[in-house]
Parts: structure tokens; sequence; C-alpha cells
């Protein structure tokens, strides 16, 4: 059984999208529930998903709240769940059809994490050729967009998401997966907004994503990188 764990932070736009989404594409037979996280949210998200969950038939939707910060959101997510395959996923990344089946066919296989090629909802040339390396298993190109799923079991024995970091925490549980030899992608599309660099501008974003790699790659702490993206991205 799989719980699909989202955290959120004013994501109105496309949250209700998402839990119709992932209702439409999978079994509820095979969906422990699906947990929205919310940080603190200011717009309409938490009313858009009460009013999705009482019309849901058959999927369990829980609507708790945590403190900001993408990595206490997921932990706390976790920690309430009650499926043995934890699924963490973006609001804005909407998963392919049949992800669950998917997902536990992997883990049937003996692999216990991974996650989805990625596919972004632009036609920029670079975000294209970004999207098509997703599908190959190195760490540079992975990234929490793609979604994660991962046993429950060995998210446990790796200690959950590490709350120190408030950016580059998906990047730090997938050290951790690559570390063990426990990473597959699954070669089928989820798709992601590109809201970011719609905002920002391709280059600029990839840029600094890229300084960020590197500085961690040279030993930045957590706040330095967090020092970083605030001064530049947000």
């Amino acid at each position: 059984m799989i719980s699909i764990i989202i955290p959120v932070l004013n994501e109105a736009e496309s949250i209700g999208d998402l839990l119709n989404h992932l209702v439409e594409k999978s079994d509820s037979k095979n969906i422990s529930e699906i947990i929205i996280v919310d940080g603190g949210s200011m717009d309409e998200t938490a009313e858009i998903v009460k009013s999705i969950s009482t019309a849901l038939d058959g999927t369990v939707v829980q609507l708790i709240n945590s403190e900001k910060g993408r990595a206490k959101q997921l932990n706390n997510g976790a920690n309430v769940a009650t499926g043995n395959i934890l699924y963490f996923l973006h609001a804005d990344s909407f998963p392919p059809k049949d992800f669950d089946r998917l997902i536990i066919n992997e883990v049937e296989k003996g692999n216990k994490a991974g996650c989805f090629r990625m596919q972004f909802d632009s036609n920029h040339w670079w975000l294209r050729l970004a999207s098509w390396l997703t599908q190959f298993s190195w760490r540079a190109c992975r990234g929490g967009d793609q979604s994660q799923f991962i046993t429950r079991e060995l998210f446990d024995e790796i200690g959950g998401y590490d709350e120190n970091y408030i950016i580059y925490e998906d990047n730090i549980l997938i050290n951790e997966l690559f570390a063990r030899k426990q990473f597959v992608v699954i070669n089928h599309k989820l798709k992601t907004s590109a809201r970011m660099y719609k905002k920002h501008g391709v280059w600029k974003v990839q840029y600094h994503f890229w300084t960020i790699y590197v500085k961690k790659w040279f030993g930045a702490s957590a706040d330095e990188m967090l020092a970083y993206y605030k001064r530049h991205l947000c």
C-alpha cells in the first residue's frame, strides 16, 4: 500500500487538479491515503483540499498542519502515514497513469526507492533536454520534482529527510539512496511545472541551481546554501 505525501504552501492553483489526477490515474486499492501537509498557506489551499476530499470515493485524504519547511512537512507526513511505501510528491507534479502499480512493481522486484522520468510543461529547448536526461540514472539529473518513492523500512533506516536543509533536502535523501545503491528511474513520464523558470528566466534559474549543486559538492553548509538561494531566487 502506498501513502502519498504532498507538502503545500499556497498551492490553491494546482492542488485540486492534482488530487483529481491522482484518483483518476491510480487504483484506490493500492493507496493507503493521500496526506496533504500544509506549511501555513494563506490562500484557499486548505478549503480546496477539504472540499475535494469529501467528494472522493474510496480514497482517504488527510490534511495536516506543519511548521513551514519542506523537509519538516515531508517528515510530518511520513509520521502519520500507514502505507509500507511512501510516495513524496510536489503539488505541481503530475505522475503518469497507473503510477501506483508502476511503483509497486519496482518494490516487488527489490527496488526500494526511485522516481519517474520528468517532463516540464514547457517547450523551451533546454528544459526539453533537461527532461530527456532524467531517464538516465545519473545523480546530477535527480531532484524532488521527479517525485520520490521509498519503502517505509528504508526511509526509517535513513532517518527521513534532514530538516537542517530548507532547500536541497531532496538531494540529501537521494545521496543516501545512491550510497546504498537503492535508486531506480521508472521509464514513464511525470509532468511538472516550469513555473520557477518562467518567473525568473531559464538561464538564471539553471545557473543558480548549478551553483548550489557545486557549493554543496565543495562542502557548503545548509545555511550557506539557503542564504545563496534567498539572495538570488526568492
